[in-house]
């Protein structure tokens, strides 16, 4: 079965792994970024399967013709990738609203618009698979990520709601929670306007990690998560509503549950606990 994609952040690491691995599996895929430039080598390497469109997924304007194209060309889409993303770094003190709207609109405005113009597609179709790309700071918080953590929160919850609502109409939907691998996100970040010293001493090395990230030699490489994606599309039935995917995802949201159940039984006690 030949699919048909969309897949947004298609200039370099997941996306543009994603992409050439789908058509090279014979697929044929929308792929998009916001400079045409990035997605030469996607056309060159898939000419008849790759087809490049230009899309800030900020832009309302950009994001129906995108899905225009994937109509007019493929007739239908099955599978959207939500991966396009960016990051702001620095403490819920340090950012601006303007910083804080440009993180949600990437992160969360962004790919509940293609869902909406992707629905009625699938529904009419009575099937197909939205994958959106979260992170696991869509389930746990990070020092100087207090934007990205806010972002990928919220796009879990619209998942998990968007899970619910399309299952009806035999359309599959999921966020994918990425452990570490080797991308340019570390190195991209956009320092927050208003950085301050008095957060240095826990952000600091949260930036320093994360600008090595990509060359620790236990992270995974982006091909390593196309083919995982590639597995999670093709398998038959439901999906888990949150995958996680790659190394270390499970031990950190393992981690994180415990810590999870901590805090309920610390809030019980306060709760059931004499007055003072």
């Amino acid at each position: 079965m030949t699919r048909r994609w969309l897949v947004t952040g298609c200039s370099s690491g997941l996306g543009h792994a994603l992409a050439a691995a789908a058509a090279e599996a014979g697929d044929r895929v929308v792929a998009t970024a916001r400079r045409p430039a990035d997605l030469e080598e996607l056309v060159r390497a898939s000419p008849d399967r790759i087809v490049p469109v230009v899309l800030d997924v900020r832009d309302g304007g950009q994001c129906e013709a995108a899905v225009a194209r994937a109509v007019d060309l493929f007739g239908g889409l099955d599978v959207l990738v939500n991966n396009a993303g960016n990051g702001v770094f620095g403490a819920v003190e340090e950012v601006t609203d303007g910083e804080l709207r440009d993180q949600l609109e990437t992160l969360v405005v962004g790919p509940w618009r293609l869902a909406r113009l992707v629905l009625p597609l699938m529904r009419t179709q009575g099937a197909g698979t939205i994958l959106n790309v979260s992170s696991l700071a869509g389930r746990m918080a990070f020092p100087g990520l207090a934007a990205y953590v806010t972002g990928k929160h919220a796009l879990e919850g619209m998942t998990q709601a968007l899970a619910a609502e399309a299952e009806a109409f035999g359309i599959r939907v999921a966020a994918l929670e990425p452990g570490g691998y080797a991308t340019r996100y570390g190195t991209s970040l956009t320092d927050a306007a208003g950085r301050s010293p008095h957060y240095a001493s826990f952000t600091d090395p949260m930036r320093g990690l994360l600008a090595t990230m990509a060359e620790g030699p236990t992270v995974g490489r982006p091909e390593d998560f196309a083919r995982l994606v590639l597995r999670i599309v093709a398998a038959p039935g439901p999906l888990p509503v949150r995958i996680p995917v790659g190394p270390g995802s499970h031990a950190y949201l393992e981690a994180g549950q415990e810590a999870a159940a901590a805090e309920l039984t610390a809030a019980r006690a306060l709760l059931d606990a004499p007055p003072v």
